[in-house]
């Protein structure tokens, strides 16, 4: 016996193609799976061509074409269909397009056609044909479908996670992180897919809903905008712990200043997440574009020791300051670096018989820049030329001279130019006159009361030099000579110069 039931509906969802339906037909199967646990889905072709999408739970009934929300799906939090509608656009859809369908459960055969409203005989409607049962112990729901194609059939089943391909990196409480497949990226849904991305760096199966997702969710659960789930995919990557995951992130990060970043690093808090994650695995060092530009020799210092170089935002940098990673360990960023390389740094040391012959020059003059300030000072144990310095307090820079407390100690580059050799050597002498550090009023006052005592000698001697007879300085004229052409050797120049400036009235006038 063969009962009509008319489905209330005549042309709906225009743009739905063929694929769109089928989506519906499979996303129903695997709502049942879940609900009773049965086994995986059926989709085949049989020898008729004919397609089977079949479930193997408690079979389909007739009050099923109703059109009331389905309350058994609402009231499950894993469930891919929320609207106990999709059935009828599905068949309202092959309808429209001339695909037959029919059903086979054991409570009933189905079939569609178009047939009168009952008592409206001016009214066609699409109506459902329900016959008895013809093997009244079929398990589950078969779908027969006569007239669309395998390439419809796959377009469906890429719409849904379990046929996508697409690998699960890690799983969160609120979803799931997915290596990308290919160029976009995909925004699943508790496994069907909602929208696509163009920019991000994986694909993401969102398993808790929050209630902007759940708006946004249409009849047609395609097209779903970023900022519906935008706080549920941040929320994922945060609840992250995979070091996989934060390495692909934080190596993201290098393609901040080439303005190829994905989307997701740009969020700070994701970023400093995965740098966090990323921190606790060791030998990584996170620096600033700026940071890289100004501290070269940090980074060679870094990277020699097998340290990978991570380049990140300033903005990021700002948020990581301070912070511990989850194995309590400070964030390897240059301040951090620098204060850990002081504690292991050595001085090399280059003994003054290993100078070359211009840099022994200067050092030579030692005594006579002392000698303009009154000497060095008691507490002064010894002047020594390193290679190698630390850096400045407060700076990443290296330091041209550097006080100890006992010992004055110059890098040797200074040795280049008496110039140079002569202002770092004063200002050291200022530190251990002192006793204090640079930017102190006291160290500022010492470097001061040095420089009136260098323009006091430097004035005395050449007022003493204005009355001074010609035959006195011919007597001088052999020690004054030798000590410029110290001087000319020492600043590099092969040949007598004039001694003009400072180092020339320091050495006398022609």
């Amino acid at each position: 016996m063969m009962k009509k039931f008319d489905l209330n509906i005549d042309r709906m969802l225009e743009n739905w193609d063929t694929f769109h339906a089928i989506r519906e037909i499979i996303a129903n199967a695997l709502d049942e799976q879940i609900l009773t646990g049965t086994r995986e889905i059926a989709i085949t072709r049989d020898s008729d061509g004919l397609w089977r999408i079949r479930d193997f739970g408690r079979g389909l009934r007739h009050e099923h074409f109703t059109m009331n929300e389905n309350q058994e799906k609402l009231e499950h939090p894993g469930l891919i269909g929320k609207f106990g509608v999709g059935l009828k656009d599905a068949l309202a859809t092959f309808d429209r397009l001339g695909i037959e369908a029919s059903i086979q459960s054991k409570f009933c055969d189905v079939s569609f056609g178009r047939s009168e409203k009952h008592d409206f005989s001016d009214v066609i409607t699409l109506h459902a044909c329900i016959s008895d049962p013809s093997d009244p112990t079929f398990v589950g729901t078969e779908f027969i479908l006569k007239g669309c194609s395998a390439e419809d059939i796959e377009r469906a089943k890429r719409l849904f996670l379990q046929f996508s391909g697409e690998e699960t990196l890690e799983r969160t409480q609120y979803g799931e992180v997915l290596r990308k497949g290919g160029d976009l990226s995909y925004i699943y849904i508790n496994g069907i897919r909602v929208a696509e991305e163009e920019n991000f760096l994986f694909s993401y199966n969102i398993t808790s809903l929050t209630a902007a997702i759940k708006k946004a969710l249409n009849r047609e659960r395609t097209n779903v905008g970023r900022s519906a789930y935008s706080d549920r995919v941040k929320s994922i990557l945060l609840a992250s712990s995979s070091e996989s995951i934060a390495k692909a992130l934080v190596d993201d990060l290098g393609n901040f200043g080439r303005g190829t970043l994905h989307d997701e690093m740009k969020w700070t808090d994701v970023s400093v997440h995965a740098s966090k994650i990323t921190n606790a695995t060791g030998n990584v060092l996170f620096l600033t574009d700026e940071e890289i530009m100004s501290s070269p020799r940090f980074v060679e210092e870094a990277q020699a020791s097998g340290r990978q170089i991570i380049t990140i935002p300033s903005t990021v940098k700002d948020k990581l300051l301070g912070q511990v990673d989850g194995e309590g360990n400070a964030i390897q960023d240059l301040g951090n670096f620098v204060s850990e390389w002081n504690r292991s740094f050595e001085f090399k040391f280059v003994p003054p018989e290993n100078l070359t012959s211009s840099e022994r020059s200067v050092f030579d003059m030692t005594g006579r820049i002392a000698g303009l300030v009154g000497g060095l000072p008691s507490r002064v144990q010894a002047i020594k030329i390193s290679e190698t310095m630390r850096p400045e307090a407060g700076s990443f820079t290296e330091a041209s001279g550097f006080w100890t407390g006992a010992e004055i100690i110059i890098k040797r580059s200074e040795l280049a130019s008496i110039e140079g050799y002569a202002s770092v050597l004063l200002h050291e002498i200022a530190h251990a006159r002192s006793g204090e550090t640079d930017i102190t009023l006291g160290f500022e006052q010492e470097l001061t009361k040095l420089l009136g005592m260098v323009a006091f000698k430097v004035l005395r001697e050449a007022a003493i030099e204005g009355r001074v007879s010609q035959e006195s300085a011919k007597v001088q004229a052999p020690e004054i000579s030798t000590a410029w052409q110290q001087l000319q050797v020492a600043s590099g120049n092969s040949a007598p110069a004039k001694k003009t400036g400072f180092w020339a009235r320091l050495f006398g006038k022609d």
